[in-house]
């Protein structure tokens, strides 16, 4: 927890750096074979939407429950939809495969429930990775715990995950859940800190680590975003402990997990690129955060910016908001796809490669 002046001090030194050409130590990332990307925990969750090929989508009758109301007393029911992101990641490379749970949505229960509904079976996940510290990305890891039995994982982490935050806003300020250190090692998660890039799966998923920011219009969280320093709170814009999923798809590029994107999803798909060498861009899922008045002036800058870049898909979903996923769909008709709690998006490697 940054409590301290110390702690304060070190996440000054951590800033985030405007970089650009190679990265100074690239990180070799293996291509794979295959990338499956299953939303679990999303704001949105439609029975209708179709699916197409390599999307598997959930319709009504993904579960029961019990409804007295009905003959029967049982009616079919479908994923829960939060204000909150988490996506089972799970490549392969050869016969050779790795699961990564990345976020846990907002609820104890509501990934949980989803993962239920939809077969998932946790005990394929091989370690879980949190996006940053804020409480809907990491509020169904008490509901994970639970269903694995305490059976201990390691969990990758940014080592600001455990700071005090709150918004300052009119009527009250509110101050968010703050992870406990204590409570997650007692529940089996194996905390690995990490403020760089890491690989996380033998079958080849990198962690960003913090990612530089170089684009002029991604600016981060307005003042009412602050986090503690020990003698008082202080405006958050950075939210250094954001940091994203990345793969590389044979023949193909870079796939992207974000899960609120609050480093902006342009300067982590940039960051990525300069990680890896790879200047092809795949697809790109999660968090835009481009949702509300603070945000939407960035709009049009990052259509702008993915139109330069390229993607064969996008798939914005939580907190990108409902006039950056029309103009995202009105930009990228060929490329945006609708992101809905439960679908299952399938990239395989270019043909021949």
């Amino acid at each position: 927890m940054c409590d301290d002046a110390t702690g304060h001090a070190e996440a000054n030194l951590s800033r985030p750096r405007e970089a650009s050409g190679p990265a100074v130590d690239p990180v070799h990332l293996e291509p794979v074979d295959e990338v499956s990307v299953t939303v679990l925990v999303d704001n949105f969750y439609d029975a209708l939407v179709e699916g197409a090929p390599g999307v598997a989508r959930p319709s009504f009758g993904a579960g029961i429950a019990y409804a007295g109301q009905f003959e029967g007393g049982r009616t079919p029911v479908g994923m829960v939809a939060e204000h909150g992101f988490s996506a089972i990641v799970s490549v392969r490379r050869g016969v050779e495969r790795s699961t990564i749970l990345f976020d846990t949505g907002l609820s104890p229960d509501g990934m949980v429930v989803n993962a239920e509904r939809l077969g998932v079976d946790f005990g394929d996940v091989q370690a879980v990775v949190l996006s940053h510290g804020h409480f809907d990305h990491a509020g169904g890891l008490e509901g994970l715990a639970r269903r694995r039995g305490g059976q201990a994982i390691p969990m990758v982490i940014h080592p600001l995950v455990w700071t005090r935050r709150r918004l300052a806003i009119s009527g009250g300020d509110f101050e968010m859940p703050t992870l406990s250190r204590r409570a997650l090692q007692e529940e089996g998660f194996e905390i690995v800190e990490r403020r760089f890039p890491s690989l996380v799966a033998e079958a080849g998923i990198l962690v960003t680590g913090e990612v530089d920011r170089t684009t002029e219009f991604e600016r981060g969280m307005p003042p009412a975003h602050q986090h503690w320093v020990g003698t008082g709170w202080e405006p958050d814009p950075l939210v250094l402990d954001d940091q994203a999923l990345v793969v590389n798809l044979r023949g193909r590029g870079l796939v992207v997990v974000t899960g609120c994107g609050h480093a902006g999803v342009v300067n982590i798909v940039r960051h990525a690129m300069r990680l890896t060498g790879e200047s092809r861009l795949s697809a790109v899922f999660g968090g835009f955060h481009l949702g509300g008045k603070a945000f939407e002036p960035n709009i049009a800058p990052t259509v702008e910016s993915l139109a330069e870049i390229g993607a064969e898909l996008l798939v914005p979903g939580h907190c990108t908001g409902w006039r950056a996923q029309h103009a995202l769909a009105a930009a990228f008709p060929a490329a945006w796809a609708q992101s809905s709690a439960g679908s299952a998006f399938t990239l395989r490697a270019a043909t021949g490669q």
